[in-house]
């Protein structure tokens, strides 16, 4: 609220906001399970044919859908809700890029277990979990991720393939470290068919991986290294290692390490390309690149977001040559390309 002298009055609003902020979560999560977008995108509008439709109480999913309307996921016109132009692309089942699955992995309880006792982990300055968090060796969590989390990656990975300029068709080794899912590898083995892509992860996680793959139509190129980043032989001869959303995962004492090996095994002129939140130098903008290190804190011993200054070290004392950067379009990650 504005005062005569120009000023803004004091509000409780954001406070308020943000300690009821896990009702959104919830309400969306519901949504998901549910299938409420993709059967309001098939034309299913009311709360009463909604309810039928998705086997609830009709006063449950009124309130459930008017909780939507004012958060922002669905329109409401007269008693009939519609679908926003976001939740059309991103939420309704039928759509090619639909990444409702994500809710599996973000909303989990092993996820949210780690946000509840957050203070501890401030005073700590690293998770509480046990172990070593997310990090542990061989974490059942990263067969979810690979499960739920690849449609959110489509748009990354199809960029990536687009900077490196796969449909180029040169013959290229390429090295997917951490893969997960693998779409990252499988990208520019789809528009490279000279491509031959070796896959390096926890064994139960390459399965996930090697479905992909199959699917993909690139099963034939596609080749599996099972164990620790920080342990297997890679090989040698890389024209490309992907380093896709692992640095943030430790300190800059173990990807130095890591960065060693892995310009140890790329072939003279090869590329390591990295995939990450990379925040200003302020620390705190981009907001969504920079919020990411509260993860990172509650979740690792050590991990966090680095400035492109601050991987730019990393990868020169590891004895690159180079880095350049190029953020995506989305605004939430960066790429960054390093040369032998």
């Amino acid at each position: 609220m504005a005062t005569a002298a120009g000023h803004t009055q004091p509000t409780p609003e954001l406070v308020f906001d943000t300690l009821n902020a896990y009702q959104r979560t919830a309400a969306l999560k519901a949504a998901i399970e549910l299938d409420v977008f993709t059967a309001i995108g098939e034309g299913t509008d009311t709360a009463a044919a909604l309810a039928k439709r998705c086997q609830a109480a009709e006063r449950g999913m009124r309130i459930l859908c008017d909780y939507l309307v004012i958060i922002g996921f669905l329109t409401k016109q007269g008693q009939r809700y519609g679908l926003t132009p976001d939740t059309a692309v991103f939420l309704d089942r039928r759509s090619p890029v639909c990444i409702a699955s994500a809710a599996d992995f973000l909303t989990s309880f092993e996820g949210v277990a780690r946000f509840r006792d957050l203070t501890a982990a401030v005073r700590k300055g690293g998770t509480t979990m046990p172990g070593d968090g997310t990090v542990e060796a061989d974490n059942p969590i990263w067969i979810e991720f690979a499960r739920s989390m690849a449609p959110l990656q489509i748009p990354a990975s199809e960029a990536i393939a687009g900077i490196l300029n796969a449909r180029a068709g040169e013959k290229w080794k390429v090295l997917d470290i951490a893969a997960g899912h693998g779409l990252f590898g499988i990208a520019l083995g789809k528009h490279n068919p000279n491509a031959e892509i070796y896959a390096l992860d926890w064994p139960r996680v390459l399965e996930v991986a090697e479905q992909n793959a199959a699917k993909a139509g690139v099963l034939s190129r596609y080749h599996k290294l099972a164990g620790s980043a920080f342990e297997l032989d890679y090989g040698k001869d890389y024209d490309i290692v992907l380093l896709t959303n692992i640095l943030h995962h430790f300190d800059p004492v173990m990807n130095e390490m890591m960065l060693r090996r892995v310009r140890a095994a790329l072939a003279p002129g090869g590329r390591a390309v990295t995939l990450e939140f990379v925040p200003n130098d302020d620390r705190v903008t981009p907001p969504r690149a920079a919020a990411f290190s509260l993860i990172m804190l509650a979740s690792t011993p050590d991990g966090d977001t680095y400035t492109f200054r601050e991987f730019e070290q990393m990868f020169h004392a590891a004895g690159f040559s180079s880095s350049e950067q190029m953020p995506l379009p989305n605004g939430f990650q960066t790429v960054i390309i390093s040369r032998k």
